[in-house]
């Protein structure tokens, strides 16, 4: 595999795999899914497509919600769950078979016209006014509080998940269950300083605990944990000058990454009291954030149209890709873990009694994209370019 060699002035700059030429307006999220063979993209005025990565083509094109997309995610399969600025969480069920029923006229050509839109599961009225994207996890069973109440829930409600987003009190973050749509929690999150607002969250599970990471307008980050029935501060922590963009979390939990409006970025050890490690990048604005799932890289997407990558362990910078004329506003990694070559469509010819796989071109194309590491980085041209690196 090719990777971007860009310190070197005898070779050209890396180019992206492929460039998504779909949406009219800016790209503000990406998310893969299905085992990497779909990517989602919302963008400024509320359009998501999901891509076919084996074709390069749109699956499926709908307009989601009224304005901007904050965030988009994936429940399994077959939910999508979309974050609009018209202050509304959405969860969306379309199905693989379903796929060819949907419009796939984009955005580009026609960004007026109404498209058939997936089935609408859920739709919850959220707090939008600061740009803050959710943040969800699956559901467990905790340590703490009425463990038999949890575990009832939990076999009635098999794959659950929980999703925070900023309450409209600032300060504050709201914890909901799906498919319930009860609001269990609300958290306090700063209370140090009035009128600051939540930029970022992240929301996990660890040692069978609940844990909320919110990223400040302040610069600061604070970590809550859900202990004997109530929400306790860990830690907080002052990194950034300029207001939090984006947290990244590495995938055992044991640490996050932040960046900010500033030109700094931070690794924070969840177990830790230390200092939070810094580095001094000099290109402020490092809008969106994200850490592939085998830990060893994250990435960033600049203000100024560069998609920087880092080492997680040294935080070095190890690449810098080029090719977008505007600003970058969003960055995914396909889910390296996920990948899985045993479930390759396959069929075997025994009525020939023989051993030998038997595999379409289309099937070979499938394989060779889910195991790809792909990163997307989507802009405000409104191109997404997919690059494969590392």
């Amino acid at each position: 595999m090719a990777q971007p060699q860009i310190q070197s002035s005898t070779l050209p700059p890396a180019q992206p795999a492929y460039v998504l030429r779909g949406h009219a307006a800016q790209v503000h999220a990406l998310h893969f899914f299905r085992k990497n063979s779909r990517l989602l993209s919302g963008d400024a005025e509320g359009w998501v497509i999901m891509w076919d990565i084996a074709t390069k083509r749109a699956a499926a094109v709908w307009k989601a919600h009224d304005s901007a997309i904050l965030g988009l995610g994936s429940w399994g399969d077959e939910r999508i769950i979309s974050h609009g600025r018209d202050n509304a969480l959405k969860v969306w069920q379309i199905r693989r078979d379903d796929e060819s029923t949907f419009s796939t006229g984009l955005p580009v050509g026609d960004s007026v016209t109404r498209r058939k839109e997936p089935w609408l599961l859920h739709s919850l009225p959220v707090n939008a006014l600061n740009f803050c994207a959710f943040a969800m996890c699956s559901e467990q069973e905790m340590k703490v509080g009425n463990e038999k109440e949890m575990r009832d829930r939990n076999e009635t409600q098999s794959g659950s998940i929980l999703v925070a987003v900023p309450g409209l009190q600032e300060g504050f973050v709201n914890i909901i269950q799906l498919p319930s749509e009860e609001r269990l929690h609300t958290v306090q999150v700063s209370n140090e300083e009035k009128g600051v607002m939540i930029m970022a969250l992240q929301f996990f599970y660890k040692n069978e605990m609940l844990h909320l990471i919110s990223g400040l307008e302040s610069g600061k980050t604070s970590l809550q944990i859900f202990l004997n029935t109530k929400w306790k501060t860990l830690f907080r922590s002052a990194t950034h000058s300029q207001p939090i963009l984006s947290l990244g979390l590495m995938p055992d939990s044991s640490s996050y990454f932040t960046s900010g409006a500033d030109s700094i970025i931070g690794m924070h050890v969840i177990e830790s009291m230390s200092k939070a490690k810094t580095i001094q990048t000099k290109h402020s604005g490092q809008q969106s954030l994200t850490v592939r799932s085998d830990g060893k890289i994250f990435a960033t997407a600049g203000w100024d149209s560069r998609i920087r990558v880092y080492s997680t362990n040294t935080m070095k910078e190890l690449a810098v890709l080029k090719w977008h004329k505007e600003g970058c506003y969003s960055v995914a990694f396909a889910d390296i873990a996920g990948m899985d070559v045993a479930e390759s469509a396959t069929t075997t010819d025994s009525s020939c009694g023989s051993d030998m796989i038997l595999r379409t071109v289309k099937q070979r194309r499938e394989d060779k994209a889910r195991q790809t590491h792909w990163l997307a980085a989507g802009s405000k041209d409104g191109k997404v370019s997919l690059w494969d690196i590392y």
